[in-house]
C-alpha cells in the first residue's frame, strides 16, 4: 500500500496511527460505493425503463390534452370577441338609426299636430252633418204632415 500523509506500515506489518484514522473514515465510503456499484438485475432495469417511458408518455398525453384545452378556449375567446364586436357594431347602428328617427319625428311633429287638429275638425263637422241630417229628416216629416192636411 502506498504511503499517505506520513503514515505507513511499521516493521511489525501493522498500520501506523494516521493510516488507521484514514482507514476508519473511508470504510463507510467503501461500503456505500460497493453497494452503489453493484449492477441491478436486468429485469429491474427493464422495468424501470418501461416505467419511466410510460410515465413520460402519460405526462406527454396530459400536456397535449391541456394544450388542446387551451387552444379550444383560445378559439372560443376569439369567436366570442368577434360576436361581441358584431353586437357592438349592430348596437351602434341601431343607436344611430334611433337618433335619426328622433330627429325626423321632431321635424314632423308640427305636421302631426296639424293632422290631429284637422282630424278633430273633421270629426266635429261629421257630428254636425249627422245632426243636420237628423234635423232635415224631422223637418221633412213635418212638411209632409202639413202637406197632407
Amino acid at each position: 500500500m502506498a504511503e499517505r500523509g506520513g503514515g505507513g506500515v511499521d516493521e511489525s506489518g501493522s498500520k501506523s496511527g494516521d493510516d488507521k484514522r484514514i482507514s476508519n473514515e473511508q470504510e463507510p465510503m467503501i461500503e456505500t460505493a460497493t453497494e452503489a456499484r453493484e449492477p441491478p438485475p436486468p429485469d429491474v432495469v427493464q422495468l424501470c425503463r418501461e416505467t419511466f417511458q410510460k410515465t413520460a408518455e402519460y405526462l406527454r398525453g396530459e400536456m397535449e390534452g391541456t394544450i388542446e384545452d387551451y387552444r379550444l378556449l383560445e378559439n372560443m375567446n376569439k369567436i366570442t370577441i368577434a360576436k361581441y364586436s358584431e353586437m357592438k357594431n349592430l348596437a351602434q347602428d341601431i343607436s344611430t338609426s334611433l337618433q335619426e328617427l328622433n330627429e325626423k319625428y321632431k321635424t314632423l311633429q308640427p305636421y302631426l299636430e296639424q293632422i290631429d287638429h284637422i282630424e278633430e275638425n273633421v270629426s266635429n263637422l261629421e257630428q254636425a252633418a249627422y245632426k243636420l241630417d237628423v234635423y232635415s229628416k224631422r223637418l221633412e216629416a213635418k212638411f209632409r204632415a202639413l202637406e197632407k192636411r
